[in-house]
């Protein structure tokens, strides 16, 4: 086997998993997710050659997916496409407990809702376990800039999220009522 050939194979068995979540979490959509990984590992497994430092695989695995999302976006908000059905539905994980569940649910979807930039660096940094230089460097910005994005997107995430559970109260209370 070239080792080209075991450098991939490993790249592929080390990361496929974190980059399509990573993915999903950027695209909202399990096909475009899908999309944007086997896209990224294509190029990996031609320019992996190139790779000096084989150490920084995974970034270059981040970053890259990370820029062509990014691409796809500037291309799609130029050509936007329309469909005969609008119909959007989001994707949430089914967790084994009801209520776990339900909070996992909000709060996926609290973090689906986010503007982009915060919606990366939150979900690199709590679902890929990522460190501040790693997400730096996969995003492109400064460390700076990262603390800052996360610290904003949690405090979104937080009033999201306590709207949302302020409007279930509302709504139960409502239907308690004679």
């Amino acid at each position: 086997m070239p080792p080209d050939q075991h450098a991939f194979e490993e790249a592929v068995n080390a990361y496929y998993e974190p980059l399509f979540r990573f993915a999903l979490g950027l695209s909202r959509s399990e096909a475009d997710a899908a999309d944007l990984t086997q896209a990224t590992f294509e190029r990996f497994a031609e320019k992996s050659s190139a790779l000096r430092d084989k150490a920084k695989t995974k970034t270059w695995l981040f970053t890259t997916l990370y820029r062509d999302f990014l691409q796809q976006k500037r291309h799609a908000t130029r050509f936007p496409e329309s469909e005969l059905s609008e119909s959007e539905s989001a994707v949430l994980i089914e967790l084994p407990r009801a209520a776990v569940a339900a909070d996992a649910n909000a709060a996926l979807a609290a973090l689906q809702g986010l503007e982009e930039p915060f919606r990366s660096a939150l979900f690199l940094f709590y679902m890929e376990d990522q460190s501040y230089r790693e997400i730096a460097e996969v995003l492109d910005v400064p460390i700076g800039t990262v603390m800052s994005r996360i610290a904003r997107g949690k405090e979104l995430l937080r009033i999201q999220l306590i709207s949302h559970a302020e409007g279930e109260a509302a709504a139960a209370g409502k239907g308690t009522k004679p």
